[in-house]
């Protein structure tokens, strides 16, 4: 049996199937080894993942994660998983080329992820062959969930919106300013925790100062990244929690930007599964 991870900043995806057929499935905390140690990895997989699984024969694990760009990245996780799963053929590769894999299998594409982070590349069939920077929410990780919530807590902050609009959000989530500041500079992952905020920004996207934030957020993301792409004959397609929920608006940018999008999938798992299941002939 094979098991495919799909992992994020703030979620990991577990699936393990047999020839197609899913046998389980389960959801632990994200692992991002930028963020993590390895030591961490291997005490969140003992908690959450192992016991679950005890019972199933891995063979193989494909696991595709945030931070997994890097070789020394790659070992951090590689070296955990390998701790509870001697016996199977371990694989990890960064979250991009997981998209790459869903969205296209063997065909060539432009691939975007839009979640928590963003990232994208141009993915040929087989590999990525080029790639943009995504730089991390404080320096890019344009259109993501993590900048959109950044965005959005400066402009609270800094009464850049409507008092009603601040209120609101500050009472919704049980905040003040001073908490915020606490939260974001002072405490482990803020990424996660500005992401945490869109599904309010989706909710009032009517505000014309909300809808502007996203639609300039997606804007930079298509001109910064998407836009460096050979884009003649490619198709651009999206998976990811804010390209799902901000779809109609994500759309409108891209149109306005002369690009079609092909498709967006909420998460890649559906696509690694297909992917893992009919290997190139």
């Amino acid at each position: 049996m094979k098991l495919i991870a799909d992992s994020g900043s703030t979620k990991t995806h577990w699936c393990v199937i047999d020839e197609e057929i899913v046998r389980k499935e389960l959801i632990t905390d994200g692992i991002n080894p930028f963020y993590q140690t390895q030591q961490d990895v291997v005490a969140l997989l003992d908690e959450q993942l192992v016991l679950q699984l005890a019972n199933l024969m891995i063979d193989e694990i494909h696991f595709y994660g945030a931070g997994c760009s890097f070789p020394e990245k790659k070992l951090i996780v590689s070296q955990a998983l390998v701790r509870f799963f001697s016996a199977a053929i371990i694989e990890v590769q960064s979250d991009l080329l997981g998209a790459a894999r869903a969205l296209f299998q063997h065909e060539a594409g432009i691939a975007c992820i839009l979640g928590t982070g963003s990232n994208s590349c141009y993915y040929d069939g087989n590999d990525i062959v080029q790639q943009v920077s995504p730089l991390g929410f404080i320096l890019g990780d344009e259109g993501s969930g993590a900048v959109l919530g950044k965005l959005f807590v400066a402009d609270c902050l800094k009464n850049q919106l409507s008092e009603w609009i601040c209120d609101k959000f500050l009472d919704e989530y049980e905040l003040t300013p001073a908490t915020l500041l606490d939260r974001i500079y002072k405490h482990p992952f803020p990424n996660r925790f500005l992401a945490q905020f869109t599904p309010f920004i989706l909710e009032h996207l009517e505000e014309p100062a909300l809808f502007n934030l996203v639609y300039d957020s997606f804007e930079a993301f298509l001109l910064r990244n998407v836009k460096q792409y050979p884009l003649e004959g490619m198709k651009v397609s999206f998976v990811g929690s804010i390209a799902h929920y901000f779809r109609d608006t994500l759309e409108i940018v891209a149109s306005e930007q002369g690009l079609e999008i092909a498709r967006i999938e909420q998460n890649p798992m559906e696509g690694l599964i297909h992917y893992h299941s009919f290997p190139k002939k």
